[in-house]
């Protein structure tokens, strides 16, 4: 049976990071709803147009939209699913539960990734992206080996984000405690929320998420 978990946690607390190891090393597909919106405007289908239509007339889309499109994915199969930036709020939770039940599947895991604020700042501003293949770095904690150019692939394409300054990162983390919060409950209360230390290193963030893994049933 496919291992469907999400990652909770707010701007900068490493999903992302995590999300690419859980795809390297367990074989999961990252179902992100940006990425999904993408896709879906640029195919031909009926959902598609339907996602190209409410994005043309600069709405945003409605959480029936992006439920159909996640169970799209869900329908193709696979070892499993990681949940990014979906649900965000208590009505999507409900609605992305009725959809597992619907399809004969369920969240095994949710893994908050719980971090302190001031901290999360200053990892936020000092942090910085490679262009070409996405790698991210941090100007104390990770910086590059060679001043300019990524460990990776070799490119100088080093990029800032314009809101990772920490007036932006204030206003992201207040929406998200707004909205976003409230779902740790909601899924503490279903019994399946596990919480890990989203500042620690990197590789002991990765270690924890995988003793949550290794005790879901196969």
């Amino acid at each position: 049976m496919a291992i469907n978990i999400i990652l909770l946690g707010p701007p900068g607390a490493g999903k992302g990071t995590q999300a690419r190891r859980l795809i390297e090393e367990r074989g999961l597909v990252q179902l992100s709803t940006g990425d999904m919106l993408r896709e879906a405007r640029n195919s031909d289908s009926e959902m598609g147009k339907r996602v190209a239509e409410v994005m043309d007339r600069g709405e945003l889309v409605t959480d029936e939209i992006v439920i159909g499109l996640i169970r799209e994915k869900l329908g193709q199969g696979g070892k499993g699913f990681i949940f990014d930036g979906f649900p965000r709020t208590l009505a999507q939770a409900d609605a992305l539960q009725a959809l597992m039940a619907e399809m004969d599947q369920r969240i095994n895991a949710v893994i908050e990734m719980r971090v302190d604020d001031g901290a999360l700042i200053s990892r936020i501003t000092g942090r910085f992206t490679c262009g070409n293949c996405g790698e991210v770095y941090h100007d104390v904690t990770k910086p590059t080996k060679e001043a300019g150019k990524c460990d990776v692939c070799g490119s100088t394409d080093l990029r800032r984000r314009a809101d990772d300054n920490e007036d932006s990162l204030k206003t992201r983390l207040m929406e998200y405690y707004k909205k976003t919060s409230p779902l740790i409950g909601y899924y503490y209360v279903k019994g399946n929320l596990k919480t890990v230390d989203g500042l620690a290193n990197i590789d002991d963030v990765a270690s924890e998420v995988a003793k949550v893994m290794d005790k879901i049933p196969s």
